[in-house]
């Protein structure tokens, strides 16, 4: 299994600058046209696939906790940037850098006529605590480009074709030299005639306006997952905006957004609650009925308890994720309460303790503080 940190050669605390520095040294180490060793691709593939993860720091949260296989429990997509492909290195870090200047490589132009995948998509979707912890299906609709069905996604209108583009040749780019007095210098930019498709539509689609792409609505079931937390995100492979020229799909990405829930508090796959036991309880212990995921259950609370004091139901937190036959553990936090309002009986019990313990009979002053500490 791989270790993305060791891949790019950084420490598990570098900070985004660092591994920033580490990927544009490693790629160009190991990008195929420098490199001509056998292995190059396959490790500029996952220089790629471990520079992303990194850089996202809910990806990296979930990494560092439960690695790759933790990655696709939690439904994201896995797939590296350059697992599809790679430009030349130039145009590799323009795309993640911007403009960084030349670095010795030939030029490489991307043919606006060839296949061009669909954008991604987020869906946000905000669920409740207990849904979080045990899963559900949740329906959401959502509107995406999808091809037209008029023209079959050439933007032209029955019986007519797009023309290639004069200005540029096709290209969707054109050229620009500047002459200074420190040299010439070349400039590619976009072709402002047909805005870098290289197509000219003269007779453009009626229904979708000579894109080759119309929007519309579509109904989903997203299935959540148990264990999920806050800002968790799930991948749908392909239910993004559509591609052009036979390009892939983009992915539908849902970020869940939990609701605090009024009693629980949760840490991982541990949940955390306060509950509050009388100066008897403490002192005596008793057995208690108490609020949890599954429903009340009992829960002992040891004599001579102290304020804080952590008591535990183990097994009774969040599933994990990818391991439902796994929990998290419940804990309460003991919470002694003082009374705020008591009876003369009571208060005579008070007084007969106090003797007990301090071994003398209360003075009158104590009596008047300890009624205060008791109504405040």
């Amino acid at each position: 299994m791989s270790d993305y940190y060791e891949i790019l050669g950084i420490d598990r605390n570098a900070s985004k600058e660092e591994i920033k520095s580490a990927f544009r040294k490693k790629a160009r180490q190991y990008h195929p046209d420098v490199n001509k060793a056998p292995d190059a691709e396959e490790k500029f593939k996952e220089l790629g696939r471990a520079y992303e993860t990194l850089m996202d720091d809910n990806k990296r949260a979930t990494y560092d906790r439960y690695g790759e296989d933790g990655l696709r429990d939690a439904g994201f997509n896995t797939s590296g940037p350059f697992d599809g492909g790679f430009g030349d290195l130039n145009e590799i870090f323009e795309s993640f850098f911007g403009s960084m200047g030349g670095f010795g490589f030939s030029q490489h132009t991307t043919n606006p006529n060839g296949p061009q995948n669909g954008a991604d998509l987020r869906l946000n979707i905000e669920i409740e605590f207990e849904e979080a912890a045990f899963g559900v299906k949740k329906e959401v609709k959502i509107s995406h480009l999808e091809t037209c069905d008029e023209c079959g996604g050439t933007g032209a209108s029955k019986g007519s074709k797009p023309e290639v583009c004069k200005t540029c040749g096709g290209t969707g780019r054109i050229q620009q030299v500047t002459n200074t007095p420190l040299g010439s210098f070349r400039q590619i930019t976009t072709c402002p005639n047909c805005n870098g498709t290289g197509k000219i539509n003269s007779n453009p689609c009626p229904k979708c306006k000579g894109d080759g792409r119309i929007e519309k609505e579509r109904t989903l079931t997203i299935n959540i997952p148990a264990g999920v937390n806050n800002g968790s995100r799930i991948g749908l492979s392909q239910e993004g905006n559509c591609g052009k020229n036979g390009g892939r799909n983009g992915d539908l990405i849902v970020v869940i957004y939990v609701k605090e829930h009024k009693e629980f508090t949760r840490d991982g796959f541990d949940i955390y609650s306060a509950v509050e036991v009388t100066f008897p309880q403490a002192a005596l212990g008793d057995t208690i009925e108490v609020n949890t995921l599954d429903g009340k259950k009992e829960l002992t609370i040891p004599a001579g308890v102290e304020q804080d004091k952590i008591l535990q139901i183990k097994g009774a937190g969040v599933p994990y994720l990818g391991n439902n036959n796994k929990r998290g553990n419940h804990n309460f936090v003991v919470k002694v309460k003082t009374p705020k309002d008591i009876t003369a009986d009571e208060k005579e019990l008070y007084k007969k303790l106090y003797e007990i313990q301090c071994k003398k009979k209360p003075a009158s002053k104590f009596i008047d503080k300890m009624k205060n500490v008791l109504h405040n």
